[in-house]
């Protein structure tokens, strides 16, 4: 220590002498889980090779909340080290470097000393931690700091810095934004016919063969293997390289590169919604020993708006553009190529929270959560009511950054809630029911089906209120007149306006996006919808999407959980020996637990 304190009256530093001393640090919680391991991996390479090339020679190191020493008179004569905002200095660590630098210090790196440190271990964890950096980060690209410091580096500093910082976090939204473009200029290129026309065109089709070649070369990098290259490095230098490329397999096989996407999805979802709407607040992660069942309903509060409904749209925009586009395609494997990168990150964003989740296959497990999950769709919010107990306040915590975000992002989020209409305007003139006319009354009539759907959910809100507790027979028989008609409408338009299984199919794909847009501009604009009848109706709206999300996920971990050898695959593969004695350990503190409660 004494060595280290002696860095700050170093005479190699000329007159730039040291203001902050930062160490590296040892990460002793990789052998937990394979989680665990893959944060600690990815942790290491930053505070030892990063931060190495970060302070010398980028001179754009900061403080990251890591173990460094301060200069404790320069920084308390230079406006001190507390922070004035709880909301712009979220990550109130990063800000102290900002402040040091700006006032004319210097921050190095010494990696001759190392501290130890525990890092998340679980899922759920770890995603709060992300979270928590990623909406830091958006409060930093709209703080004075980052302004002020990109006006007064010189221009390589300026990238170095840009990239070291903010700009990670500004390029995975702008990956992820791309993606969404991508998808759907091929949507708008399959809806209009444009697409056949190019591909049957004579002159393309001489040329597909090397598109093919090419997107199957490069196609090996849309995995994200680059952003792995400094913890092979790291790893290489500190153990070898055959230890290094060992690792990397391992990590490989034991599904690193879902979880890596599956980040990729959390950090731009919390960073673009702190740029669009503020509000950033402290997420408490712990940092406990966590090895523990995390509950469906628990996942899905967690996950939701962040992964769910992005990966499910992902998924609809695949469907679709893969549908309306076989019958002219000569090849598949161009579309696999093409589209392959984009199945693999829906895969992890829909099922990333389950796969590393401890024991979400066993069927006992499976039931319990299933019960659990139903229990807490069905509870009704109120006074008192957390989100943790009841759907409804969950729901409308969800929203609580629209409420206090200004006019401009409300118009925005309204704007890019339209592109959800896009999916009806194009489907329904494929429909066989059609008959490939192009008149707007086909677009007319689709949004007239879609209004009877809505009046015959809210006629069956309005009886479960009035009758569903006194008058079940009413409710009932309500309910049977309903489904006859329904029934009479589907016959009679299956024989004589000749609507098929395929339309059907095809109007759901259209019309559920189409709900979900009616859904998002009502949360958007519920000061002012709450005040009417109106705001009962988005609220079941909400509560039919999410109920309809949970079945489309639970499903698949259903039919998973009849199997008995997939619990223990995933326990075998996906956690070490290290993390199952840990979870037959709380096995059976929990099983103590129950029984003295009993006695």
């Amino acid at each position: 220590m004494r060595n280290v304190l002696e860095e700050f009256e170093s005479t190699k530093y000329g007159k730039s002498k040291p203001t902050i001393l930062g160490l590296r640090e040892h990460i002793f919680t990789g052998s937990v889980s394979s989680l665990a391991w893959f944060m600690s991996n990815q942790e290491t390479s930053f505070v030892t090779i990063g931060q190495r090339v970060l302070a010398n020679p980028l001179k754009v190191r900061f403080h990251y909340g890591h173990p460094d020493i301060f200069d404790r008179l320069f920084h308390i004569t230079r406006g001190g080290i507390s922070k004035a905002s709880k909301t712009i200095n979220l990550s109130e660590d990063i800000f102290s470097g900002f402040n040091s630098t700006m006032r004319g210090g210097n921050i190095t790196h010494h990696e001759y000393m190392q501290v130890g440190k525990g890092r998340d271990v679980g899922m759920n964890q770890i995603s709060s931690f992300e979270a928590k950096v990623a909406n830091g980060n958006g409060e930093q690209t709209l703080s004075r700091d980052i302004y002020r410091l990109g006006r007064r580096f010189d221009f390589y500093r300026m990238l170095s810095f840009y990239f070291t910082t903010v700009g990670f976090y500004f390029s995975s939204m702008v990956t992820v934004l791309t993606v969404y473009v991508f998808l759907y200029g091929r949507l708008y290129l399959v809806l209009s016919g444009l697409e056949k026309s190019i591909l049957l065109d004579p002159r393309i089709q001489e040329n597909i063969e090397p598109l093919q070649n090419v997107l199957a070369s490069q196609s090996v990098f849309q995995l994200g293997l680059l952003l792995v290259l400094p913890m092979v490095m790291e790893v290489g230098l500190e153990k070898g390289f055959r230890t290094a490329l060992g690792e990397f397999i391992i990590m490989q096989l034991q599904l690193a590169s879902v979880f890596f996407t599956f980040q990729l999805g959390t950090k731009t979802h919390y960073y673009g919604r702190t740029i669009l709407h503020g509000g950033a607040k402290y997420i408490p992660t712990g940092r406990g020993f966590v090895v523990y069942h995390a509950k469906f309903a628990e996942n899905y509060r967690m996950y939701s708006r962040s992964h769910f409904v992005k990966g499910l749209e992902l998924l609809i925009l695949l469907v679709v553009y893969l549908a309306y586009g076989r019958s002219y395609r000569t090849s598949s494997s161009l579309y696999l190529f093409v589209t392959f990168s984009i199945w693999f990150m829906v895969a992890s964003w829909l099922f990333a929270p389950f796969i590393f989740n401890p024991s979400c296959f066993e069927w006992q497990k499976t039931v319990d959560d299933w019960t659990d999950w139903r229990k807490w769709m069905g509870n009704r919010g109120g006074i008192g009511m957390s989100g943790e107990q009841s759907w409804e306040a969950w729901w409308r915590s969800e929203q609580a950054h629209l409420r206090k975000t200004s006019v401009r992002a409300l118009i925005l989020e309204i704007l890019m809630s339209l592109r959800f209409l896009i999916y009806q305007y194009g489907i329904v003139y494929h429909l066989k029911i059609a008959r490939h006319s192009t008149s707007i009354l086909v677009y007319g009539l689709s949004w007239l089906v879609m209004l009877t759907v809505l009046v015959v959910l809210k006629m069956v809100s309005i009886g479960r209120q009035k009758f569903g507790t006194d008058l079940q027979l009413m409710f009932r028989i309500l309910k049977g007149i309903l489904f006859l008609g329904f029934v009479t409408v589907m016959a009679v338009l299956f024989a004589i306006g000749g609507l098929t299984i395929t339309d059907v199919l095809a109007c759901t794909l259209g019309f559920l996006p189409t709900g979900w847009c009616i859904l998002l501009i009502g949360q958007a604009c519920a000061p002012m919808i709450e005040r009417t009848m109106l705001w009962d109706s988005i609220q079941e709206l909400g509560r039919a999407y999410d109920n309809i999300m949970g079945l489309i996920l639970f499903l698949p971990i259903g039919f998973l959980s009849w199997f008995p050898f997939v619990s223990e695959f995933q326990t075998r593969l996906l956690f070490n020996q290290a993390f199952s004695r840990g979870l037959q350990i709380s096995r059976i503190l929990a099983g103590q637990k129950d029984i003295g409660e009993f006695e």
